[in-house]
């Protein structure tokens, strides 16, 4: 197997347990230090997205996301090279739901630079 092989079976263990198990340490875990997050959404449209710099501004915000009650399944992991995307569904307990897609650009294995879309239930 080769470090690109590992490093692909390894983000997507990884991402899939960490939302599996609601663990925003070992999700986090999976960000570079000085990694961006984008997240665009209906109250952070395209032209002003909320943004998360750095590695501990990320995982606050991870952690008030899975301490949510919802079940979060994800979907689709497809690493390619320096890149990632990803798709999670979740769900409230009242049958709301949450998709969010996420693009990345990884360096030495971890997410530098991320942009997620995030779509809920009216």
């Amino acid at each position: 197997m080769t470090a690109t092989t590992n490093t692909t079976q390894s983000l997507d263990a990884t991402l899939r347990e960490a939302y599996r198990t609601h663990d925003a340490n070992l999700l986090a875990g999976l960000y570079a230090d000085d990694a961006r997050v984008e997240i665009i959404d209906a109250g952070s449209p395209p032209s002003t997205p909320r943004r998360l710099e750095g590695k501990a501004a990320i995982e606050a915000h991870l952690r008030e996301v899975l301490a949510r009650p919802m079940r979060h399944e994800v979907e689709i992991v497809a690493p390619s090279g320096d890149a990632l995307g990803y798709l999670v569904r979740c769900r409230y307990p009242d049958g709301g739901r949450v998709v969010c897609s996420s693009l990345a650009r990884l360096r030495d294995g971890r997410i530098a630079h991320e942009v997620g879309v995030q779509v809920w239930d009216a």
